[in-house]
């Protein structure tokens, strides 16, 4: 079984055990479906977009979620376990500057087929115990941890296979879905006290998520939206609760990287181990619902300027955006992103975005001059190749994750709406240390990408030269 299919399959298991656990979820999917069809038969030239760059047949399962652990140990066999599924670390993202401690990467495929096949991503953080104030409560923490294994001896054992035979066979990879899925799974039983689970909470609820359950249960998935403020208003009159602001960019005519929205996590009913053995009530909050809109992808250039408005919007606001200053954050974000061009030729000519190029007008193609020899077409020939309408060019949609935006998504749903930071340095080499590899620079994969899409349009010329 192909590492794509293993992922495709894994993703709908997952989906339909959420779905199962967190009801609301199905209702949130439903509205996102209904949402994206209103925007389809409304917009054609939308949908002849995500034609062009294969993302339709792709839209109704585009999936992310997200995890925690709390280990080295278990971030290296977590990335064992993904690479069986051909998803791969990619990007590194602190969150302790904006409040929650933790370090993180996105596990997802990398080539533009996988993605086409199964654009399943896992955004997936590591607790830093290391800013826990406490020499006590964190002792108390690590041990938690280490008294843990995630996985089941089934899921190591197949991954073992896989990494020694490099592959398995049907029957392993449906074996290996099943047993993947025991790790995320939802469990109402904490092996620890609640009065540790509530000092670990006291420190930061993320902290007490972590250490306080058997196993990283998955803490959101995500349908992909084509309009996110249709879905936040129809949460309201739907009767879910929404989080107050969307994060990210501010809507736009050509949508940049990525928004994200989500409803409130639940508040659930969970019983702590007491010293004698026993059970005591209590009740946790941890999961939700979260929708996410994609745009294109930026260049450095691009994402700087992008950095540079949105600190400024945010510095003018002063405080954390919130359901009191959220019509104020979002006048302020617009007048800010007034800055940042909104169409796509202007993206792209001054190189704030990622395209794909292909050829548009082949019989006009066929009439321009070009060196067969040459692997390049200069800017200005490009350029007038595009305002010719001869060579077309579409946005590469943004794969990955956005600091502030993942940090307000937990922020917002662990009801800590407070501007504090944790003072330890980021640290990308202990990451990458326990990870056992170095995570993938995302910004060169859609680079890349953008290159490949230029060198097949120069091979098309070339071939009618």
């Amino acid at each position: 079984m192909s590492s794509d299919d293993i992922r495709h399959r894994f993703s709908l298991a997952m989906s339909k055990m959420y779905q199962k656990e967190v009801p609301l979820y199905t209702d949130l999917m439903n509205l996102v479906a209904e949402v994206n069809k209103d925007v389809l038969d409304k917009q054609p030239e939308i949908a002849e977009q995500l034609k062009n760059t294969n993302e339709i047949d792709r839209l109704s399962m585009e999936r992310h979620g997200a995890i925690r652990l709390g280990t080295a140990a278990e971030l290296m066999m977590m990335r064992r376990l993904f690479a069986v599924m051909g998803m791969h670390p990619v990007g590194y993202y602190d969150l302790a500057p904006a409040g929650v401690p933790v370090h993180s990467t996105a596990f997802r495929a990398i080539d533009t087929a996988s993605l086409n096949n199964s654009p399943f991503r896992v955004f997936t953080s590591l607790l830093r115990l290391d800013l826990i104030g406490d020499a006590t409560l964190k002792q108390q923490a690590q041990a938690a941890l280490d008294a843990r294994c995630i996985f089941t001896d089934d899921a190591i054992k197949l991954i073992k296979i896989y990494e020694n035979e490099g592959g398995l066979t049907n029957e392993q990879g449906e074996q290996f879905v099943q047993e993947a899925l025991e790790t995320f799974r939802w469990h109402e039983q904490s092996p620890i006290s609640k009065d540790v689970y509530e000092q670990l909470a006291g420190q930061h609820q993320l902290i007490a998520d972590v250490v306080g359950f058997k196993g990283p249960h998955i803490n959101h998935l995500t349908p992909r939206t084509l309009d996110i403020d249709a879905v936040q208003q129809g949460m309201q009159r739907r009767g879910i609760t929404p989080k107050a602001i969307i994060e990210g960019p501010p809507r736009r005519y050509c949508p940049i990287l990525l928004r994200q929205t989500s409803f409130k996590a639940l508040v659930e009913a969970v019983s702590f181990k007491d010293v004698e053995g026993q059970y005591e009530s209590g009740q946790h909050t941890a999961r939700f619902g979260e929708i996410e809109q994609r745009g294109v992808a930026l260049t450095p250039k691009g994402r700087a300027l992008y950095d540079q408005l949105l600190t400024e919007a945010r510095e003018k606001l002063g405080m954390t955006p919130n359901e009191d200053n959220a019509e104020q954050y979002y006048r302020l974000l617009s007048e800010s992103f007034a800055a940042f061009p909104d169409d796509y030729q202007t993206l792209h000519h001054e190189q704030l975005a990622y395209f794909l190029y292909q050829v548009a007008d082949k019989e006009a193609f066929a009439n321009q001059f070009v060196d067969p020899s040459s692997n390049e077409l200069s800017a200005a020939n490009l350029q007038s190749l595009i305002e010719q309408d001869i060579i077309r060019i579409e946005p590469i949609v943004y794969e990955d994750f956005l600091p502030v935006s993942a940090a307000g998504i937990f922020q917002s749903n662990l009801h800590r709406d407070s501007e504090n930071s944790y003072d330890g340095q980021s640290n990308k080499q202990e990451f990458e240390q326990a990870l056992g590899m170095r995570v993938q620079d995302e910004l060169a994969l859609y680079a890349q990408r953008q290159n490949e899409s230029l060198q097949a349009c120069l091979a098309s010329l070339r071939q009618v030269a």
